[in-house]
């Protein structure tokens, strides 16, 4: 039997963009509005993190769990890049996956 889900690794920011949070989940539309909104409480929800900047797709949930786990392993510096090879801006990128 072939699991045929989807599962994303991201990165959530703030207006200022000084604090970093990584999730994963297997809605990202969804897990971004649920920020957005305040309606989960804890890290993004005191720190305000609304604004999706990072995203990555994986098929396989122990990837993606493996690559969240490193991820957030990793320095300030270092995530900086890795959104960066992707959003130079950090640009906020909700209304792109609002919808999904």
């Amino acid at each position: 039997m072939q699991n045929n889900h989807t599962y994303y690794v991201y990165i959530m920011t703030n207006r200022n963009r000084k604090v970093l949070y990584v999730g994963i989940t297997n809605s990202l539309g969804r897990r971004v509005y649920e920020h957005e909104k305040g309606m989960i409480k804890g890290f993004t929800k005191k720190y305000n993190c609304h604004y999706l900047v990072y995203y990555e797709l994986f098929n396989d949930i122990d990837l993606a769990i493996n690559r969240e786990k490193q991820i957030k392993k990793w320095r300030r510096d270092k995530k900086d890049a890795l959104i960066r090879s992707k959003n130079a801006t950090f640009e906020s990128l909700n209304d792109k996956v609002r919808f999904w």
